[in-house]
């Protein structure tokens, strides 16, 4: 029996048995990349502190000035409100999306068939691409005069609880108005990071917990929520920092009054609306004094991203131990 010629005969070397790979590694690119990263970086770092300097700068006179110059006798009853309202509003939008931003994620990921979760999918995404100003010309024009019957029936009804204490407003500009809207801007940055965490957890996991006998909802307790824990808290804190700055929507929906602890009631501005409506005519202390508002709000962002990277921190230091 005769034995073909391109047949081994034996062990073959190294150089022989193995295919030379491809040189993918581009050291002058790498560098170039990494350069780029860097001066990105850097580049953010250093519009950062220009924005944090000229805020204070601007700022400065109003805390050297006399309380008589001031708009409320000092800085503090200035600020103090708008403090209350800003948070107010935030906590009542992020109270309202957050349920249903990852209710429709988790429709859209595990429970909706493919063509729908797609068209579902689209119309999320295209939520998030209409301009704020839209929201706001339909918060003021739409929704607020067809919201005022039900906030007379809170009045009625509820009116002993301090948050839905009457008369309420009968042109449905309120600080509750606002949060609605809000929370309907800030819905689809909650449903497309959560649904896109969702996606991601792992199907062996999923599987086996099916297998197990869980039903699907156990499933999703047991496998998606723990591997997406980190993903919901940053899309939540990421629609914050949205609420808090958010300018056109607020200022159309808010009607000017007092601080009130009513949510249906006209009052409790935001810092965007305030600065907003006063900025074009302010002059002298009075630009300071709105200067120095927008301090105060660049600094509880500012608070709120570190918060919001601590937690996440910290959900990871969690998940990896477990």
């Amino acid at each position: 029996m005769s034995i073909s010629s391109d047949a081994p005969t034996g062990p073959s070397s190294p150089k022989s048995s193995r295919k030379e790979l491809p040189d993918v590694g581009n050291p002058a690119a790498d560098k170039i990349f990494s350069g780029i990263s860097l001066a990105a970086g850097i580049l953010i770092l250093v519009v950062l502190a220009a924005v944090a300097i000229f805020l204070v700068a601007q700022a400065l006179p109003v805390f050297t000035a006399d309380s008589e110059d001031l708009s409320q006798g000092s800085f503090l009853k200035y600020i103090y409100p708008l403090v209350i309202g800003t948070l107010i509003a935030s906590a009542i939008a992020l109270l309202l999306a957050t349920p249903v931003g990852i209710g429709v994620a988790l429709y859209i990921s595990h429970y909706a068939p493919k063509k729908i979760s797609q068209a579902v999918g689209y119309v999320i995404d295209l939520l998030a691409a209409i301009p704020s100003v839209i929201f706001g010309a339909w918060g003021a024009s739409v929704l607020a005069p067809k919201i005022v019957p039900f906030y007379d029936w809170l009045a009625t009804y509820f009116g002993f609880i301090p948050i839905f204490e009457g008369p309420a407003s009968q042109t449905g500009k309120t600080i509750l108005t606002a949060g609605i809207v809000l929370g309907i801007m800030i819905l689809p940055i909650i449903t497309a990071m959560c649904r896109e965490i969702f996606v991601q957890t792992p199907l062996l996991q999923q599987e086996a917990a099916l297998g197990l006998g869980a039903t699907r909802w156990e499933m999703i307790r047991m496998t998606v929520f723990p591997f997406a824990r980190t993903g919901i808290v940053s899309s939540v804190m990421l629609a914050l920092g949205r609420a808090l700055g958010e300018t056109m929507a607020v200022t159309l929906v808010l009607a000017s009054g007092p601080l009130t602890a009513s949510l249906i009631k006209s009052g409790n501005q935001t810092f965007a609306s305030e600065i907003a409506l006063n900025f074009p005519e302010a002059y002298g202390i009075r630009m300071s004094e709105l200067i120095a508002a927008g301090l105060v709000l660049f600094v509880i962002t500012l608070v709120v991203n570190v918060i919001a990277r601590m937690i996440t921190s910290r959900y990871k230091e969690f998940s990896g131990a477990n």
